[in-house]
Parts: structure tokens; C-alpha cells; sequence
């Protein structure tokens, strides 16, 4: 496929056929996210590959938090279990998960916040950027990819249950695998450019 024909055949897939992805594999799409552009090419992505009873891990520590989370809001019980287990099922059905994390330890560190701010979100626009490759090669290499940004509400348990490093800050969670027949979702229609673009001369 074009590289146009690729971002449009993309899609988040969150239903996965039992079927394992290869370490190969894996590795084609990890590559591409190392290919995404960062500033001062400093690259502050960091990816961690999970699969096995390391899911279950996660998923079970991740939904504790969320139930937890969810209660002091205010939610219905039965909505908090409906919401937990679906993001359970999502994280243990999916042959492999890809974490991905933002360090700043090679990034500038400026004498005023502000600049320490644009720093760092520079920094999270890269991982973001590497995210998208990500996705991209997947569906090139005929996967399904889905991007949970559940990390960002826990991003302490993440690290702790995975025993990362403090500064790798976890962003995302992308859940990969061979698509099941009822794993592509309905398309949603796309605002059109001239409805999200102003032209300057």
C-alpha cells in the first residue's frame, strides 16, 4: 500500500484473533516508531513489550486503580464493573502490548519553567509521533493496533507492576495483534480539511 493508503486503511482494533505476533514482528513495528522525528533528535521514547501473565498483571492493577478512581467519583457500581472489565478484556486478549513511555533524561533542562514546559511537550508530541508509526506499520504488516491512553490516569502503578524505571513516564498503551472478524469497528466519518484549516498569506 501507499503510504496514503495505509493511513487510510488504519483503524483502532480492540478484538484480536488467538493468534501470537512474533518477536519479528514486534520488532518491525518498534523500528518504526524509532524512525519518527524528535526534537534535538534526542529521541526520548522508551517502549517496554508485554505479553503473558505480565497482561494479567497489569490489567489487574491497572483496574483496581480505575475502580477506585471511578467510586470517588461518584459512578454506579455496576457501571464501574462494566467499565473495569472491559478494559480488562482488552489488555489480556491482546496477544502483545506495547507501553509506551517518555523519558526526558537526555532532553534540555532550561533555568525558567516555561521553557522547561515546552521541553517536555516536545518531548510527549515525539512519543505521540512514534505512536502513529507504530500504528501505521501495523496495519502494513496486516495487525490490528488499538491506543489506550490509560497510563496517563495511573502512571505510578504502571511502573510499579512493571518495575521501570521512576523517569520512564508511561503515555500510552497500545494493544497489537491479528484483527478478529468482529474486531474492525464501524469507520467514523472525518471532519473535512476545510473545516479544521485556515489559510494565511
Amino acid at each position: 500500500m501507499s503510504v496514503f493508503d495505509v493511513i487510510r486503511a488504519r483503524q483502532m482494533i480492540r478484538r484480536y484473533a488467538d493468534r501470537p505476533v512474533s518477536d519479528e514482528t514486534i520488532g518491525q513495528v518498534l523500528d518504526a516508531a524509532t524512525h519518527a522525528p524528535s526534537p534535538h533528535n534526542r529521541q526520548p521514547w522508551r517502549f517496554v513489550v508485554i505479553r503473558g501473565d505480565a497482561r494479567t498483571r497489569l490489567a489487574q492493577a491497572m483496574g483496581s486503580r480505575l475502580r477506585a478512581d471511578l467510586a470517588r467519583d461518584g459512578i454506579p457500581p455496576d457501571q464501574i464493573e462494566k467499565d473495569v472489565s472491559r478494559s480488562y478484556q482488552r489488555i489480556t486478549t491482546a496477544p502483545a502490548l506495547i507501553l509506551a513511555c517518555l523519558s526526558m533524561e537526555d532532553m534540555d533542562v532550561y533555568p525558567d519553567a516555561q521553557r522547561n514546559q515546552a521541553e517536555r511537550w516536545m518531548a510527549g508530541q515525539a512519543v505521540a509521533a512514534a505512536i502513529q508509526n507504530m500504528l501505521l506499520a501495523a496495519t502494513e504488516l496486516g495487525l490490528g493496533a488499538c491506543w489506550m491512553c490509560a497510563p496517563l490516569f495511573c502512571p505510578d502503578v504502571v511502573i510499579a507492576t512493571l518495575e521501570l524505571p521512576a523517569h520512564w513516564a508511561p503515555q500510552a498503551l497500545i494493544t497489537l495483534g491479528y484483527p478478529a472478524p468482529e474486531g474492525h469497528a464501524t469507520r467514523r466519518g472525518r471532519n473535512g480539511v476545510n473545516s479544521v484549516t485556515v489559510w494565511r498569506t
